[in-house]
């Protein structure tokens, strides 16, 4: 019978994947589960007077508050192998939701008689005060796995049934990806937007052979980042936070001389790179990179990329690190000849 399940769940995921989001563009999560039904933890969004949005996704609260902004702001990609839960598992339902929800679907016998039948058993349904653990009301709830809506690799291998967890209690250690402090903060970076990385150069428009190129990033945009995820129902929360700690540059052509060699600029004193000053034209830059051919009719493609690093607080104390993240950005970087004047 698990086929006949497997077939049902993904038969309503195909049908929720057409209902709009009710939180907009903001929500970059959903419930894999089969929908917000009747009173059930789903997703929806509230505006602040300032109109900073905190987002219910699949049971989590997200607050973006503290995140980066402005519409060159992207992602992290781990620099890693490692990535975020693509699925989990949080409170759903009270006992009286989950029988409103579970009872219309028995009823209407699209699973089959035998799995209705078992499953009434399994939850007990014919006993009127103890059926769903409605004896255990205001006690605990009953779990359910959601899926992250860009349906990334795994987003499917959350198959646990319903399961009930008591309040207070730990989820059962053997369900991988139940919502605790650590899991939570991994959902928070899966929510990170860091600035857009265009590098600012000098010279701006053009630049010429030989000459060093200096390279800065804005230190009022490039400062620490973070994103708190939390499960009000159970009390549980972690806040995720990157730092910006380098720059990696990388012009675009072979031939051309980076600064320093490795391509790599540390953060010094909150700043990455220096911003070029009158006289310093023929200084080599702490950040940068010196072209040795002209770019011709054409120019180069410049990539930035900053590496930020991951750590992250929780409930009762817990916290630790995650891996780096980065974020780039190319740029079109034009370069010219110096031209000589023959008298």
């Amino acid at each position: 019978m698990s086929a006949v399940r497997n077939g049902f769940r993904i038969a309503i995921l195909v049908a929720l994947a057409s209902i709009p989001a009710i939180a907009g563009p903001t929500a970059f999560a959903g419930g894999r589960e089969e929908g917000g039904t009747r009173g059930s933890t789903d997703q929806r969004a509230e505006v602040d007077g300032d109109g900073t949005v905190s987002v219910t996704v699949g049971g989590v609260v997200f607050d973006r508050s503290k995140n980066g902004s402005g519409g060159s702001a992207g992602a992290l990609a781990s620099s890693t192998s490692w990535s975020p839960p693509p699925c989990w598992y949080a409170p759903k339902y009270t006992p009286k939701q989950l029988q409103e929800h579970l009872e219309p679907i028995w009823e209407a016998g699209s699973t089959g008689y035998e799995w209705d039948a078992e499953q009434r058993e399994k939850y007990n349904a014919r006993d009127e005060e103890k059926s769903f653990n409605k004896d255990k009301t205001g006690k605990g709830y009953w779990w359910a796995s959601y899926v992250n809506k860009s349906y990334p690799p795994g987003w499917d291998s959350c198959d646990e049934d319903y399961f009930w967890v008591d309040a207070n209690d730990a989820p059962p250690a053997n369900v991988e990806n139940a919502v605790t402090p650590e899991v939570l903060a991994e959902l928070a970076y899966a929510e990170i937007r860091v600035p857009g990385t265009e590098v600012t150069l000098a010279p701006a428009e053009a630049t010429k052979v030989n000459l060093p190129t200096w390279a800065w990033l804005d230190g009022a945009e490039f400062k620490p980042v973070s994103v708190t995820a939390s499960v009000e129902a159970i009390g549980i929360e972690a806040t995720a936070t990157a730092e910006p700690v380098s720059l990696k540059i990388e012009p675009g052509t072979e031939d051309a001389e980076t600064h320093p060699a490795s391509g790599v600029c540390e953060i010094n004193n909150g700043r990455i790179g220096e911003a070029y000053a009158k006289g310093k034209a023929e200084e080599t830059p702490p950040c940068g990179v010196t072209y040795l051919r002209s770019s011709g009719d054409g120019s180069y493609p410049l990539q930035a990329t900053v590496t930020w690093q991951i750590h992250w607080t929780g409930s009762g104390g817990a916290g630790g690190d995650l891996p780096d993240g980065t974020f780039g950005a190319t740029q079109n970087v034009v370069v010219q000849e110096i031209q000589a004047v023959n008298r």
